[in-house]
């Protein structure tokens, strides 16, 4: 289908076009035409939205929907709807489905239930088999299916042996190990950050040691060894500062951070609320402040989503017996864009293609049209009747957001809400 953007601001400094306001014309899936105004075609779908932004189409390193196995939390073709509408153009999926995602048939399933979606789906295939932490899974089969990266989504590699051993192997396809930060002997039996917080509620702490300890010791581990090495959703300022130095040495070592860890604190649990019981737990504001920085000198690359929907039956429970989790694929645009900004919030939510290896498509004609169509003016308070998504666990439920999302175009589709 062929789409005409109309008074478009583009956001996107790669473009000879960014900052401007323009017409875009997009024929059979390529941007064909940009100028300040454009004549609309027959056969051509006129879009025209208020205070339209569009910029290369976003990417969120960390989703999870639930299929295969899960698919009442959420479906792969209803997820990927949801991404669309939230202005994600590609996701890579998380392998905590059952079956753990740890061979080239369940890398081939997932690529196979995405086909002809706007969204392009791309799998994290488990590290270890049945993300158990015990033997390496077939990353290089998984790879050659079509995996674009291996790690135990939230399960921390115990062993240190095994992840040098996959930082080596990984080495000779350019593969790309993620570890989940956290000591699991330190953080015990822990369910919320150790501060003043879980001791006024009474609740089992995770010290943020739990974490740097973690991340230290694979920062060790890929001095030693090479390779390539992402730390997903960090959330001290230690870990900042541990990162930081590792960039300044020289080693492959990317990180991201969520969307819920740069704006809420734990004080969010005084109300006993479920949704609020995510890993990493929420932290403090001089914790958030380290993020932030962290943003700001370049030593984070990405902000996700984590997306991780989870049903009403493990959420509505005491606090210490819910599950970890809350989608943020429909928020994470208003709630960054209100902290950083619109063209730094695009620039998160778009960096992470280059380490993931997905193309970069920019704004210009000629080039393949990705794009995300938005409004980072508006200021909305999210309520449960915005929630797109199957799950219904936000954190950010009665939260004032800044900006809103109104689609994609991608893949020759366009998809708005």
């Amino acid at each position: 289908m062929n789409f005409l953007l109309k008074a478009a601001k583009v956001i996107d400094p790669a473009s000879s076009f960014h900052d401007q306001t323009v017409d875009i014309l997009i024929e059979n899936g390529i941007i064909t035409d940009i100028q300040t105004t454009i004549k609309a075609k027959e056969h051509v779908k006129e879009v025209t939205l208020e205070n339209l932004h569009v910029s290369q189409g976003w990417f969120d390193s960390s989703v999870s929907f639930g299929e295969p196995g899960y698919e009442e939390r959420e479906t792969i073709t209803h997820g990927l709807k949801v991404a669309g509408k939230s202005g994600f153009t590609s996701i890579a999926i998380n392998p905590n489905t059952l079956p753990i995602t740890d061979t080239s048939a369940s890398v081939g399933f997932l690529i196979s239930k995405s086909q002809n979606n706007a969204v392009s789906l791309y799998p994290i295939g488990s590290l270890s088999v049945k993300s158990e932490g015990v033997d390496l899974a077939e990353l290089y089969d998984m790879q050659q299916a079509g995996a674009i990266a291996f790690g135990d989504y939230k399960k921390a590699i115990q062993n240190p042996n095994l992840l040098k051993i996959a930082l080596l192997y990984a080495q000779n396809f350019d593969g790309l190990v993620l570890s989940y930060p956290q000591d699991n002997n330190i953080a015990g039996k822990g369910i919320v950050n150790e501060e003043e917080q879980s001791t006024l509620l009474g609740l089992k702490g995770i010290p943020a040691l739990a974490e740097e300890l973690q991340v230290a010791r694979d920062l060790f581990l890929l001095e030693y060894t090479g390779g390539k090495l992402h730390i997903p959703t960090i959330s001290t300022a230690k870990s900042v500062a541990l990162i930081r130095d590792a960039k300044a040495k020289g080693l492959h070592v990317s990180c991201s951070v969520t969307g819920h860890h740069l704006a809420l604190t734990d004080t969010e649990l005084t109300t006993f609320d479920t949704n609020y019981k995510v890993q990493p737990p929420l932290r403090t504001q001089s914790d958030i402040d380290a993020l932030l920085l962290g943003i700001k000198d370049g030593t984070i690359d990405m902000i996700t989503s984590d997306h991780q929907p989870m049903d009403v039956e493990h959420k509505k429970v005491e606090f210490d017996n819910a599950k970890y989790g809350t989608i943020g694929l429909e928020t994470i645009f208003g709630g960054v864009n209100k902290l950083l900004g619109v063209e730094k919030s695009v620039a998160m939510l778009t960096n992470g293609k280059t380490i993931f290896g997905i193309d970069n498509n920019t704004i210009n004609t000629g080039n393949k049209a990705e794009l995300a169509l938005f409004n980072p003016e508006i200021d909305v308070v999210f309520e449960n009747e915005q929630v797109l998504s199957t799950s219904k666990n936000s954190v950010f439920i009665g939260k004032t957001l800044k900006g809103t999302t109104y689609g994609i175009i991608a893949n020759g589709q366009m998809v708005l809400k």
